[in-house]
């Protein structure tokens, strides 16, 4: 069982399981969001959970001092977005019988004095924080190592767990884009969230009936994606930024036979049989050219499509083009992936003598 295990927490089949469990849930969140169904999958998870921490390979890497913001972050997100799906579920149950939602009965619209019912859930609140993280950094020793040593690396070489999401982007993307474009991009795009997305419905209370796209879209660029990418950085990728399952015993001597082959050399060298020419765009023409059509034939396409009509006529055509633009670019992250796994494809586009790989 733990081999299979293993074997199916490879990226190549443990994201398309992520993936369809992620667009399952959404689909059927009027049955996840429960108290019946959180209760039982609390009850089931917990055997589960204690097979899994019996392991000893498992228990050392969730108990690593550097690891444990990440098992926090796992139990909180699975949990809040237990209870965010429940708020919705009821709501839009409410929604579909005519009655307004949660929010606006007047029960939930009576007004308090700050003083005292908030001050006294924040005192409380801060009690019980500062008394989780005194107990924590008394079981948990820091993981402070020696002064810097030039002569010598921590292998593997991992950034902190909140960056670690743009490490593990790292192995798919160039730093230009990894580091700089993409989260670029995710700030711009969340900014701009409420200037594209003018649906008035929504605002105040849970949802997913009246903001089904938004919101499917918000969760999956977060959990689908970000998550995702942290929970691999953080447990599976182990010594010289090697794949290792779960229940597999991090040897520093595990040799992957793994090599990374740029589009244009599928291209000439083993589809066409031929050298690579030495024109650059010539060479790169066919990455460039997918590329373009991606980036700027797919949009006007979409438009003409029943869905982009529907969309622009409610957004207009410029808001439109923004969010065609942001949803490209946050789709090349799973794509990269994909090729990468399927195809050892590193760059599509591969123009290092002009710093611009893709």
């Amino acid at each position: 069982m733990r081999e299979l295990i293993n074997w199916l927490a490879e990226p190549i089949r443990s994201f398309p399981i992520f993936v369809f469990l992620f667009f399952m849930m959404m689909k059927h969140y009027k049955v996840v969001g429960t108290k019946k169904f959180g209760l039982t999958a609390l009850l089931s998870l917990i055997p589960v959970i204690g097979w899994f921490v019996a392991d000893t390979n498992f228990l050392k890497i969730i108990t690593t001092p550097d690891n444990i913001p990440i098992s926090i972050l796992i139990i909180l997100m699975s949990f809040f977005t237990w209870l965010t799906l429940y708020q919705c579920a009821e709501n839009d149950k409410r929604i579909e019988a005519g009655l307004c939602p949660n929010e606006a009965t007047p029960s939930e619209r009576e007004k308090v004095w700050c003083w005292p019912n908030l001050v006294f859930i924040e005192l409380f609140a801060l009690i019980g924080v500062s008394v989780f993280l005194v107990a924590w950094a008394i079981i948990f020793k820091a993981p402070l190592e020696e002064p810097s040593n030039p002569t010598w690396a921590p292998n593997p070489a991992k950034a902190p767990w909140y960056f670690l999401g743009l490490q593990e982007m790292l192995v798919y993307f160039d730093p230009w884009m990894a580091g700089v474009i993409l989260p670029g991009l995710i700030v711009v795009g969340l900014i701009a969230i409420p200037f594209i997305d003018t649906n008035p419905k929504g605002n105040g209370y849970y949802t997913i009936i009246e903001r089904k796209m938004a919101v499917n879209l918000f969760l999956f660029g977060f959990i689908g994606l970000w998550l995702y990418l942290i929970i691999v950085g953080t447990f599976l990728r182990g010594p010289n930024w090697t794949f290792y399952g779960p229940f597999e015993y991090w040897d520093f001597h595990k040799v992957v036979a793994d090599y990374n082959v740029n589009l244009s050399q599928f291209f000439w060298l083993k589809w066409f049989n031929t050298s690579m020419p030495s024109n650059l765009v010539l060479r790169e023409l066919p990455g460039i050219i997918p590329t373009l059509l991606y980036l700027f034939g797919l949009p006007p396409l979409v438009a003409r499509s029943k869905w982009g009509k529907s969309m622009i006529e409610k957004t207009g055509k410029i808001r439109f083009y923004i969010f065609m633009t942001l949803i490209l670019f946050m789709a090349l992250l799973p794509i990269k992936m994909v090729l990468r796994w399927l195809f050892n494809l590193k760059y599509i586009v591969a123009l290092p003598e002009w710093e611009l790989n893709l």
